[in-house]
């Protein structure tokens, strides 16, 4: 396997760890992680056991990325950014068998210090600000800020906000990459 491990991490026995993959500092990946090619795992971040992360993704310092999270190809994960997994945690009481799944689809962005709170599907190329906090599935393509977050635009697959309305019907074409959109209602479709 062709993948670096600096050697303050702690890479369990069992975990699989795709080609050109970097695990930085202090990070600590559980056995039952599956994580793809080419990613990077900041500082200090963690990775359980029963964690999927895809092909090229991005998780910046301070992470943690916990059990019955998934992570399709090309996610970034922004500094100190927030999963959980448990939707009403007691310390006194055990509540492993109630772990809520966490899908975060294909190029999603979630800023640094934002919240993701389990059960929750975050849309492809959904793109959450820095200091959101998700409590709700997410369309794809959404620009969501605020606490709790709301859908305030559209962001391109480029990364950059669309000119359209939330509802509605319209078309853009990205001046980056020429791909373009097509607005039906209240949903965004990437059309070429």
């Amino acid at each position: 396997m062709k993948y670096s491990i600096h050697a303050s991490a702690i890479v369990d026995e069992g975990a699989v760890i795709g080609d050109g993959s970097r695990v930085w500092h202090f990070a600590h990946v559980c056995a039952g992680a599956r994580i793809g090619k080419n990613c990077s795992l900041g500082q200090n971040v963690f990775v359980g056991n029963k964690v999927t992360i895809g092909d090229n993704c991005k998780i910046q310092n301070n992470v943690s990325v916990y059990d019955n999270v998934y992570l399709e190809d090309g996610v970034f994960c922004g500094p100190s950014m927030v999963f959980t997994n448990v939707y009403n945690p007691r310390s006194l009481i055990e509540r492993k068998d109630e772990y809520r799944d966490t899908v975060v689809k294909k190029g999603a962005t979630l800023g640094a210090n934002c919240t993701i709170v389990c059960g929750v599907i975050i849309g492809s190329y959904a793109f959450i600000g820095a200091g959101a906090v998700v409590n709700k599935d997410v369309p794809a393509y959404a620009l969501m800020v605020g606490v709790p977050a709301r859908q305030v635009g559209w962001m391109s697959e480029f990364g950059e906000q669309i000119n359209l309305p939330l509802e509605g019907v319209g078309d853009y074409t990205c001046p980056h990459s020429g791909q373009r959109y097509t607005l039906n209602g209240k949903n965004l479709e990437q059309v070429s």
